[in-house]
C-alpha cells in the first residue's frame, strides 16, 4: 500500500506490517488501519509515530511506556482486550501516546489510555486503565531530560 503522508512523505507500507485496530482508538472509531513509524533521520527511536492508512494526514507519536514509567504494570482485564486475543507474552507491545505542546517542558504521556499490539496477529486496541496512578497526562520532560544527560556522561 502507498500513501502520503504528513510526516513521513511518500511512504509503501506491506501488508504484514498493517495494524488493525478493530473498534478504531479512542475519538476515532473509523480509524482502524495504522502502521508503526520511527524517523530514521532522529537519533532515538524511542518516540514512534502510529500512522494511519485510513487518514494518512493523522499520525500520532507513541512510545514504550516502560522508558519514562519503569514501573508501568496496570492490571488489564482480558474483556477489554477480548478483540485483539489470542495474545502470547512474547507478542505483546505496548504503546502510549505522547502529547507534544508548543512549550516542550509541558510534554506528557498517556498512562491511562495504552495500546495495546499483539504482534502476532496484527491486531491491536487502545484501553482505559482504571487505576489513579495511570494519569491521562504524565509528564516526562525532566525524565527524558535525566535519561539524556546520564547517557551522555
Amino acid at each position: 500500500m502507498k500513501l502520503i503522508t504528513r510526516i513521513f512523505g511518500e511512504i509503501e507500507i506491506e501488508d504484514s506490517k498493517i495494524i488493525e485496530f478493530p473498534k478504531g482508538i479512542i475519538g476515532f472509531p473509523d480509524m482502524t488501519k495504522f502502521a508503526l513509524m520511527h524517523d530514521k533521520d532522529k537519533d532515538t527511536n524511542n518516540i514512534r509515530w502510529l500512522q494511519s492508512l485510513d487518514d494518512p494526514v493523522f499520525a500520532m507519536p507513541v512510545m514504550d511506556p516502560l522508558y519514562v514509567k519503569p514501573g508501568f504494570n496496570p492490571v488489564v482485564q482480558e474483556e477489554s482486550i477480548k478483540e485483539i486475543l489470542p495474545l502470547e507474552d512474547e507478542d505483546l507491545l505496548i504503546l502510549v501516546t505522547v502529547t507534544v505542546p508548543q512549550d516542550i517542558t509541558k510534554m506528557t504521556v498517556n498512562l491511562k489510555g495504552p495500546i495495546i499490539i499483539n504482534s502476532g496477529n496484527c491486531k491491536a486496541c487502545q484501553i482505559i486503565i482504571d487505576d489513579d496512578d495511570y494519569p491521562v497526562k504524565y509528564p516526562i520532560y525532566d525524565y527524558l531530560q535525566q535519561q539524556k544527560e546520564a547517557a551522555q556522561k
